[in-house]
Formats: C-alpha cells, sequence, structure tokens
C-alpha cells in the first residue's frame, strides 16, 4: 500500500508540473501577444505626423469660452479668426492675446465653422445657411452688408466647413441628417466658388460608417463629424468628431484611410480644427465646468 500511495503522490506531482508549465507557457505566448499588439499601436501612432499627447495649449478669452470654428488667413498662425455658438460675432486675435476683438456679423444663431476664401468671410450655422462678408469689414464694430445664402444643401444639421483657395471649392459636411443616418453614412458637399462668393453646386462625397468602423475599431461606431480641414501637405482630409473623440483621416477624394483617437481629459469638446502653414494642426475645444475654452496646438513631425 505503501508503495502504491508514494505511485499515486508521484504522479499527482508529475501532472501539477505539467500543467504548471503549460500554464506558464501560455502565459508567456498571451503576454507576447499583449506586447506585439501594444508595440503595434504604439508603431501606427508614432507613424502619425502629429503627437495628439502633448500639445501646446493656449487658453481663450471668456468671451471665447464656447469656441467653435477656427482658421488662419492664409495659413497665418500670428491670428486665428473664431466663431462661437449662439452669438453672431467674429472674433480675431493672438493666440496669446487676454482679449479678443470681434465684430458683429448677425443675430442669436447657431453657428459652427468658419472659413476664408481669399478675402471673404464665410460662416456656417448649423441649418447650411452661409453668411458671407468681406474680410477687411473686420476693422468694424459691426459688418454692413452680409450675404446671407439660404436653400444650398439639404435640410440637415451642418457643423464642418472649409474654402480650398487653390481648388476654388468650398466644402459643407453634414453632422447629422435623418436619411443619411439610415443609409449609414455622412455626406460632404463642395461647391465651386467666385471671387465674390457665388456657389454653384459641384460633387458630393459620402463617408461609410462600416468604413470608419472598420479602421477606429468600434463596430457600432454612428459618424458625427464637428469640423474639416485639408492639410495642406499631403491634401489628406482631417475631420474632426467631438462626439465619438477621433479625428478620421481620408483622402482629398474622401476615400476611408485612418483615424486617431482623441483623449477626453485633453479634448473637452473638440469643435474646430485647421492648419497652419508650416503644416502644424490645431484643435479648439469649448469650455467645460473647471476649464476655458481653448486651442491645442500640435506641431508637425518631419518623417
Amino acid at each position: 500500500m505503501k508503495n502504491n500511495k508514494n505511485t499515486i503522490l508521484l504522479s499527482l506531482l508529475a501532472l501539477g508540473f505539467g500543467f504548471l508549465s503549460v500554464s506558464c507557457v501560455n502565459g508567456a505566448r498571451k503576454e507576447d501577444k499583449t506586447q506585439q499588439n501594444d508595440t503595434t499601436a504604439v508603431a501606427s501612432s508614432a507613424d502619425f505626423s502629429y503627437d495628439l499627447k502633448n500639445p501646446v495649449k493656449y487658453n481663450m478669452p471668456q468671451n471665447l469660452f464656447e469656441i467653435s470654428g477656427i482658421v488662419f488667413h492664409n495659413g497665418d498662425a500670428k491670428e486665428v479668426f473664431a466663431i462661437q455658438d449662439e452669438d453672431g460675432d467674429l472674433f480675431h486675435l493672438g493666440l496669446n492675446d487676454k482679449e479678443a476683438k470681434f465684430t458683429k456679423f448677425g443675430g442669436k444663431g447657431d453657428y459652427e465653422d468658419v472659413a476664408i476664401y481669399k478675402n471673404l468671410i464665410i460662416v456656417l450655422k448649423s441649418n447650411g445657411e452661409l453668411h458671407t462678408f468681406p474680410i477687411s469689414a473686420i476693422n468694424q464694430s459691426e459688418v454692413p452688408n452680409v450675404v446671407k445664402t439660404k436653400d444650398m444643401v439639404p435640410k440637415a444639421e451642418y457643423e464642418g466647413l472649409f474654402a480650398d483657395e487653390k481648388a476654388g471649392l468650398l466644402y459643407i459636411l453634414t453632422k447629422e441628417n435623418k436619411a443619411e443616418t439610415k443609409n449609414k453614412q455622412a455626406v460632404v458637399y463642395s461647391f465651386k466658388i467666385a471671387d465674390d462668393g457665388t456657389l454653384t453646386k459641384s460633387d458630393e462625397f459620402n463617408l461609410s460608417f462600416k468604413e470608419i468602423a472598420e479602421v477606429s475599431g468600434n463596430s457600432k461606431v454612428k459618424f458625427r463629424p464637428s469640423a474639416l480641414a485639408k492639410n495642406p501637405l499631403t491634401d489628406e482630409w482631417y475631420i474632426l468628431s467631438s462626439i465619438n473623440k477621433m479625428i478620421l483621416i481620408t483622402d482629398a477624394s474622401f476615400k476611408v484611410k485612418s483615424s486617431q483617437p482623441l483623449d477626453g481629459s485633453l479634448f473637452n469638446q473638440p469643435e474646430g480644427i485647421a492648419f497652419d502653414k508650416d503644416n502644424n494642426l490645431y484643435i479648439s475645444n469649448e469650455g467645460g465646468t473647471l476649464a476655458a475654452g481653448n486651442i491645442l496646438m500640435f506641431k508637425y513631425k518631419k518623417p
């Protein structure tokens, strides 16, 4: 019996050792796989031209607490032009200024984005209405003759506007449209723009939720874009989504390429996006309970 007990004990020990060995191997493999995935994620971020974790932060004056759209004239970062929700005022200031000058161009309303085409300021309301006036009017307290353009786009909610001087085109980006949501896509409308601001309808581009889900890793994504800007170096579109906390990158024809997540601790409510002539990236955030509105600048990393 003693021999039998010893035999059983030895068998159990051998079995336990074998199980422990397999567990250690599997654990090592799992750890290696995790490390590999982490390395892949880091490599993906490392390949991106901007370090979205390390911005230069510019706090905005109190009258720009709800800063929305931003733009530079000819890419000159010495002065940023901005609007904010609810007030029909165009602001302009240096990034380090403690006060912002402004010019009134409209009454109360939901103003979402701003663009500059040559010597024209163009402001987008959430209903798709455009307000256009000469940039020279910023030296006055109120713009005397604002041109309002309506019914250029279908009834929907809009938040993104961009003027491409090189191509002579104006782009308007849908945030939400019931029909488009049902079709699981967002739509970009483009217009040929004359020097006097006259618009002629050009092309439409679709942003597929399915393709966005594939590049973002979120199978349930319902994309709600809030702004767009064209990278002057690559001609890629950078499409910002405040709700989704991400930047979607597409080619010049809006073919989805990739996405970058935005850290909620840095991006309270990202609503505006722009590039300067040195290819640095700027994203504006509306203020929060404990934070002022701000503009975050991300320096371009040369490859």
